[in-house]
Parts: C-alpha cells; structure tokens; sequence
C-alpha cells in the first residue's frame, strides 16, 4: 500500500532546513576566498590594476553559460542521488579540485583560466541550491529558508575571508613572498577551502531528502501555484513566435556588428568588445531559435530555454532591474577593493611591501566583517518582512549597502572601514534572500531550477558590464585610482534599493 501524500508541501522543522543549506557553506568558503583573493592573485602574477576586470570575465561568462543550463537539466533529473543533489556533488568535487591549484598558478593566464574552471565549478554546485528551497518548502517558510542560506553564507565568507589574516597573525605564516609568487598565508588558506567545500555540500547531500516529479506535480496541483504556465504551444503559435524572434533578434545582430565595427576604430580598451560581442551573441540565438521554430523544428531544449526566457513572469522582470543596479556595485567592490583601499587608504601600489599586503589582509578582514554582519542580519530580515514587505525590506538594505560603499571614499583610517561593511553586510544580507523568496512565488515548480538559472542572467549582466567598462572608466576618467569605483558603486546600490517599490510581490 503506497504512503498518502500530504496535499500540500509540510513544514519542515528548523534541522531540515539547517541540513538542506548547510552545503552553501562550503560554497561561501570558495566564493569568498575567490572574491577577496583572486585580485591579489593577479596582480602578484604582474597584473596592472586597468587589466584585473577583463581578467575577472571569466566568473560572470562561466556562470551566464552555465547556471541556466545547470537549472533546466535539473528540472529534468531524478536518479538515485535525486533531483538537485547530483548536481551539488559534482560541482563540490571539481571546485575543490580548482580551489587547491589556484594559488599555485605558474603564470597570470594559468591563473585567468584557473579562475574559469574554478567558477564553473562552483555554478553547478549553487544553481541548483535556490532552486532546492523551492522545491522542498511551502510559501510560508521560503523567506526563513533563503534566509537560512544568507546565514550559512555569511558565517562561510566569515571565516574564509578572514583565512590569510588568521594564518599570519594567529599561525606565524608570512603573508609576503618573493615578486611573482603567491602568500604561503593565501595558499592554506585556498587549501583548508576545498575540504571545507567538499565536506559541506556532503553533509546536504547525505542529510536532505528530496521530493520526485510526481510528489512536486501533485503539490503544485494542490496548492494550485501553476498559475504562470502558459496556454499550450501550438504550430502556428510557434511560427508567429519564430518570426517575432527573427526579426528581434536579427536587428539585435546588427546592432552588435555596428558596435562591433566602431570599436574597431577608436583607441578605447579591448574589454569593451566583450559588451558588442554579447550583443551579438544575444541577436545570434534569438535568430537561431526563430529560424527552428519556423522550420518545426521546436521539440528541443534550445528552443525552450530561449522561449521560456521570452515568457519570464512580471515579477522576475521588475526584479531584473533590481538586481542589476545591485549586483554592479558588489563587482566593482570585490573587484577594487584591495586596489582601493592599498592606494587610497595605505597610500601604496607596490604589491611586494609590507604595507600593501597588511593593506590586503585587512581588506580580507573587511569582507569577513560585511559577512558576519550578514549572517547576524539574516535571521531577523524575514521579522521586518513581515512588519513591513518583502520588497520595503530589500529597499532598506540597498539603501544602507550603497551609504556603506560611498563612506569607504571619506575614509582614512583603516579601523573606520569596519563601519562601512556594516552597511554592506545588511544590503548583502538582503540580495541573498529578499529577491529569491519574492521570485519563488511567481514560478511553477516544473521550471524552477530554469528559472533560478535565467535569474542569475540579472547578476551576470550587471558583473560582465562592471568587468568592461569599469576599467575603462577609471583608466580614462579617474586616472586609474580604484576608489572611484566604488563611489560608482555606491550610487548604483541605492538606485536599486528605490526601485524594489515597483516590484509586484506576491505568492
């Protein structure tokens, strides 16, 4: 006799969510050790501080590619290993693979590719996380579950971010070496990442369950939340969609070849070939996916992924544009921070004095403040939401992060820049928690490990265009001083934080 299922999905208890979000400790620890070391890595490897934002592309490349492919095939798998948590285990065995070679990268374009493989890695391990709380919590308790991840996050980016600091202070471990070579304090610390890393994602993976495809079917039938699904694709529907695609997509690919072309002509940085050539990219796909639906050739992946993008619902689209200006000045921050704070704060650039590598550490020190702010926060996000609303609660949160980042520019003692990740750590709180909890409610089920992908599409764009125009921006109008981007940065996150109030926010 089979096992009655609830009509809708159970509340789970505080342990089952603890266990389901454990692993994105681990996969803080890589992050954090990413963001807070990956500059320094590059430019100890000889790295000018003009090259280090085309040098970081292959973080947002490697998730824009990655995340929603990760996210569709999910929806679409269920083995022994169950839905999302192959996927987990994966990801964590070759980024902690990635984590231990890093810093002992040879050369500056081993590094860049290490990067790469390191990201990608890393992807496939958290794409299938958010997507997890969907599919095993009810609507009530989504807000406490993406807020359980912002606190495993930041108590992860805490300790990772504070790893060289501790291992020279704490451990004796020089954090200087001769020119050309990484920190043995930087290299432990990538070590004792990729345990961490692995073992975390383990302990979700052996200790979470997961709901098949029919249990979730039956859910979302019951709680009756597949009210995005869309009347059935027919043939004509396909071929007037096909068109539309064409055309859209033919005037985008010319738009990028022009671009492209004048480019070609000004004296400008090569990384802002990157922006021309996602233009063209863009055009390129909604060209090939026209041309197959006009051709009937509309049963494929290709052809649902582009189309699903197409048909994104209202509220995903509002919150897009959120997190674009959010996620912007958190590119810029982990990308100029260690140049802005040596130069602007410590009053050097000399990357084998002792004075920039103190200046480093306690830039690391920094980040892991901003992440223990956050994880304190997490926990109490979900009690203003409830006050006020999701969306007044996000507001709030940027409006402090971009106040935070602005500050850092006033600054002149190292000590005060504790008070500026205060802020920083609150916005970032809320970007790990508030924009998830409010997409979870407009999306079916069958589609929420794509669409969690596609989301990460609004964190991307905003880095790869940070990645080519930053370095543009503070080479030709600031003369290469890495303070003014976090300035541009500041001014962004509180732009974010007025537009969360046209985010329609409802389960």
């Amino acid at each position: 006799m089979s096992k009655q299922l609830p009509a809708t999905r159970p509340r789970l208890n505080f342990w089952d969510i603890w266990n389901m979000s454990f692993g994105f400790l681990g996969i803080q620890f890589g992050f954090a050790l990413q963001n807070a070391n990956v500059s320094r890595i590059f430019e100890t490897l000889g790295a000018n501080v003009e090259e280090i934002p085309i040098l970081w592309i292959a973080a947002p490349l490697t998730g824009l590619l990655v995340q929603p492919i990760v996210g569709y095939f999910s929806d679409r798998t269920w083995n022994k290993l169950g839905r999302r948590k192959p996927y987990f285990l994966f990801g964590a065995i070759f980024a902690s693979i990635a984590l231990f070679y890093m810093p002992n990268a040879p050369a500056l374009w081993i590094a860049a590719g290490m990067l790469w493989i390191m990201d990608a890695s890393i992807n496939v391990s958290m794409e299938p996380f958010r997507a997890f709380v969907g599919d095993n919590l009810p609507a009530s308790q989504r807000t406490t579950g993406f807020a359980m991840q912002s606190f495993f996050i930041g108590i992860g980016a805490v300790v990772a971010s504070l790893l060289p600091w501790i291992m020279t202070n704490w451990l004796g471990i020089s954090n200087i070496a001769e020119e050309g070579v990484i920190p043995d304090s930087v290299k432990f610390s990538f070590y004792i990442g990729a345990v961490v890393f692995f073992l975390a994602v383990l302990w979700t993976v052996m200790k979470s369950k997961e709901y098949n495809p029919e249990e979730l079917a039956a859910f979302e039938a019951n709680e009756k939340s597949g009210h995005f699904e869309k009347q059935a694709w027919t043939k004509e529907k396909f071929q007037k969609n096909g068109k539309k695609q064409l055309q859209n997509g033919g005037i985008i690919l010319v738009l990028g070849l022009l671009i492209t072309f004048w480019l070609t002509t000004q004296d400008l940085n090569k990384e802002l070939y990157v922006l021309s050539g996602g233009i063209i990219a863009a055009g390129l796909l909604s060209v090939i996916s026209g041309w197959m639906q006009q051709s009937g050739r509309t049963e494929n992946g290709f052809v649902a992924i582009i189309n699903d993008f197409q048909d994104m619902p209202t509220t995903m689209k509002q919150l897009a544009i959120v997190q674009f200006f959010s996620w912007f000045p958190l590119f810029a921050m982990w990308i100029y921070t260690t140049a802005g704070v040596t130069s602007h704060v410590y009053g050097t650039n000399d990357t084998t004095s002792q004075l920039y590598n103190d200046g480093a550490d306690w830039v690391s020190v920094c980040f892991g403040v901003y992440n223990l702010v956050a994880a304190i926060v997490a926990f109490g996000l979900p009690i203003l939401a409830k006050q006020t609303s999701r969306r007044v609660t996000h507001m709030i949160c940027l409006i402090l992060g971009g106040v935070g980042l602005l500050s850092v520019y006033f600054i002149t003692n190292p000590t005060l820049l504790i008070v500026s990740m205060v802020g920083i750590g609150i916005a970032w709180a809320s970007i790990l928690s508030m924009p998830y909890a409010m997409l979870t409610g407009s999306i079916p089920s069958a589609k929420m490990g794509y669409y969690m992908g596609v989301f990460n599409y609004f964190i991307v764009i905003p880095q790869l265009i940070a990645a080519t125009i930053l370095g543009f921006l503070v080479s030709y109008f600031f003369d290469g001083s890495a303070i003014y981007a976090l300035v541009i940065g500041g001014i962004s996150m509180i732009l974010a934080g007025v537009l969360c109030l046209r985010v329609d926010d409802k389960d």
